[in-house]
């Protein structure tokens, strides 16, 4: 079970220090154009797609909590010994985003795909959080335990 935290505690910090270096790089002021991707800082003040930013500042907490309910549920059922990293990955992202809302009012955003359509501004814990959740799935539906 040891292995299991520290896999679990060094994918959380690992994923949660790349995120906020590449973030603090976009609040220094840089920025890159091309006709299909932009890299510009945006302030989410919702979750995706902008969706609840009503909930204002308490949308932050509301977050905190499901986070460490999930984290209650994964230790309880014992979760955590078979899915150390993606876990780790996923919970280190969300740390992430969670921690910008606290910083700076709303996640910080910088990936603008606008190549034919237009679609979400986006982040790597972003990015992060999808693989870490088809990584559990794969893992649940295709391995299951013996």
């Amino acid at each position: 079970m040891l292995k299991a935290w520290a896999t679990f505690l060094l994918a959380l910090a690992g994923i949660y220090i790349i995120d906020q270096n590449i973030k603090a790089i976009f609040l220094a002021g840089w920025r890159w154009e091309s006709p299909c991707i932009s890299l510009t800082l945006v302030f989410n003040k919702g979750v995706a797609f902008s969706m609840f930013a009503f909930l204002g500042p308490y949308l932050k907490w509301i977050q905190l909590g499901l986070l460490a309910g999930v984290l209650g549920y994964i230790i309880h059922g014992k979760y955590l010994q078979r899915h150390s990293l993606p876990l780790g990955i996923l919970f280190g992202a969300g740390i992430s985003n969670i921690a910008d809302r606290f910083m700076h009012g709303g996640v910080v955003d910088y990936v603008h795909w606008h190549c034919g359509f237009d679609f979400a501004v986006f982040n790597f814990a972003d990015v992060m959080i999808d693989t870490a959740v088809a990584w559990l799935l794969i893992e649940s539906f295709f391995f299951k335990k013996k």
